[in-house]
C-alpha cells in the first residue's frame, strides 16, 4: 500500500512539473512574438535570443533586467520608449509575458 501511495505522489509531482515547463515554454513561444511583431522591441533593443540588433534603446544582454523591471518599464516607458501599458498598445497580460520572455532570455 505505502509503495503504491509512494508511486501515486511521484506521478504527480513529475505531472505538475512537466505542466509547469510546458507553461513556461508556452510563454517563452508568446513573449518572442510579442516582442518581435506586436510590440516591435526588436526595431529598438539587442537581445541575441530574439535576433533584434536593434541600436536606439539599451542592449538587453548587456543589461539582464528582472521580469519586474522589465514589467515597469514596457509598462509605463521611459524617455522615447512608448508607455506600452499605459497607453494599452499592449494588455497585462502581454505586457507579463513579454516581461517573462525578456527576463529568461536576457544575455543567454
Amino acid at each position: 500500500m505505502k509503495k503504491n501511495n509512494f508511486f501515486i505522489a511521484l506521478f504527480f509531482i513529475i505531472f505538475f512539473i512537466l505542466k509547469s515547463v510546458k507553461a513556461d515554454e508556452t510563454k517563452m513561444i508568446q513573449g518572442l512574438e510579442i516582442f518581435n511583431e506586436i510590440a516591435g522591441c526588436a526595431g529598438c533593443h539587442v537581445l541575441k535570443a530574439a535576433g533584434a540588433e536593434g541600436n536606439v534603446g539599451p542592449s538587453l544582454d548587456s543589461l539582464k533586467p528582472t521580469e519586474a523591471e522589465v514589467q515597469d518599464m514596457v509598462f509605463y516607458g521611459l524617455g522615447v520608449m512608448p508607455a506600452y501599458g499605459e497607453d494599452e498598445m499592449l494588455t497585462k497580460e502581454q505586457v507579463d509575458i513579454v516581461s517573462f520572455y525578456v527576463a529568461n532570455s536576457a544575455g543567454k
